[in-house]
């Protein structure tokens, strides 16, 4: 009955879900069997609380305290479900989405009838959605699905924030920014089998490239992190350095001129100076780490939340304009873009970190514009998912000369 109740909610809901999030969830039916049973403690307890408020606080703050176990566990559940690798999958938004999933919907209620007069069946319908929504590495990788062989770089798709991952051998990976949620960012490092992380850099302080920290720490070795030198916002910058002194590991600072390596990567700061603030009138963003990457001959640049200002100084400095293979827009595609400096990177790729429907307005349609004129292929989380990027020095066979740099670009969805 339990079963019933949930599966029907989820028939009736889903068509109306796709409206607002353009996902159809894959976890909702487990997801409520579980939450379910203490949904009703949790409300009777808090109106209780809303009942006894204007009595007296005392006892209004009891049920209140009360109420918060069953309500975390009905959050924990939502976020356990969210944070797996198939928790949900893209699916065509609006009226006309809503009205494909609804026929769907029809369609699959007897056939679902049908499934159930076999055991067999039942049991391998299960089985593969397991599969679907735990997506183990080893099946994910025999099936070609996630993450691609030979990958260099992936952009996570972490929502609203940057988080993105460099190969540094087996099991191994330099993680660039991690935000804003611990739970996308451990579940896109999960999915590329990251288990090992010598160096985490923190680009800025800002919640949407830190906040998400704690996901990466979480089960893995992790060597250090590094960070810019202004310490803005300061209370995510103390909140940075506590979450890290938790785990036990050194938080250190970057300046330009810097350069390291890991493995197969290697990568230089080219901004901000040392000793120098920023230029620009948006402290933290202007004083975003900078980095040149490269990796298996491919060449990144990975550029923070840079704006104008510091972009145009980044003109007049050696190296602070390379001409790349792939591009970190900065600040997820925003439209306060030097025009010139794009030209002058002039990226084969480049990839916008960015949630869904953001009130920001990003990417900025002028910035995609400029991307574009440059011919460089445009691509977007919001979009599909997690980005990969793969590619190594080409065999002279491919029509490109040797030499020349095979350059890929994978989507998750």
């Amino acid at each position: 009955e339990g079963l019933a109740a949930a599966a029907a909610a989820q028939a009736v809901c889903a068509p109306v879900v796709v409206l607002l999030s353009e996902r159809v969830s894959l976890v909702a039916v487990p997801c409520n069997l579980l939450a379910g049973p203490l949904v009703a403690p949790a409300t009777v307890l808090g109106f209780g609380a809303l009942v006894l408020a204007p009595l007296g606080q005392a006892p209004a703050q009891a049920l209140a305290w009360c109420a918060g176990w069953p309500v975390r566990w009905v959050a924990g559940v939502a976020r356990a479900g969210a944070a797996l690798p198939g928790s949900g999958s893209a699916w065509p938004g609006g009226w006309a989405g809503a009205g494909l999933l609804a026929g769907a919907v029809l369609v699959l209620v007897p056939l679902g009838r049908m499934v159930l007069r076999s055991r067999w069946l039942v049991c391998g319908c299960v089985l593969l959605l397991v599969l679907a929504v735990v997506r183990p590495v080893p099946v994910t990788r025999v099936l070609g699905a996630w993450p691609p062989t030979g990958w260099r770089f992936v952009m996570c798709d972490v929502g609203q924030g940057d988080a993105t991952v460099l190969a540094a051998g087996a099991g191994t990976a330099v993680v660039v920014d991690a935000g804003p949620d611990p739970d996308r960012v451990a579940g896109c490092l999960d999915r590329l089998a990251v288990r090992r992380v010598p160096l985490v850099l923190l680009s800025h302080f800002h919640a949407d490239h830190v906040a998400g920290l704690e996901g990466v720490l979480r089960g893995r070795a992790v060597g250090a992190v590094q960070t810019t030198a202004l310490a803005e916002p300061a209370g995510q910058a103390a909140a940075v350095r506590r979450t890290a002194a938790e785990h036990g590991v050194p938080v250190l600072s970057a300046a330009a001129g810097e350069r390291r390596r890991v493995g197969g990567v290697s990568w230089e700061v080219v901004w901000p100076p040392a000793g120098g603030g920023p230029v620009g009138d948006d402290g933290p963003n202007d004083a975003s780490l900078v980095l040149s990457v490269r990796t298996g001959g491919v060449r990144l640049l990975l550029a923070g939340d840079v704006e104008p200002a510091v972009q145009r100084e980044l003109l007049r400095r050696p190296g602070g304009a390379p001409h790349v293979d792939v591009l970190k827009v900065p600040h997820h595609g925003s439209a306060y873009q030097e025009g010139e400096w794009v030209r002058r990177v002039a990226p084969r790729v480049a990839l916008v970190s960015v949630g869904a429907d953001n009130g920001y307005g990003h990417p900025a349609p002028r910035t995609l514009d400029a991307l574009r004129a440059t011919g460089a292929l445009v691509e977007r989380t919001d979009q599909h998912g997690d980005l990969a990027v793969t590619g190594g020095p080409s065999t002279g066979r491919d029509g490109e000369g040797e030499g020349a740099v095979r350059l890929g670009v994978a989507r998750e969805r």
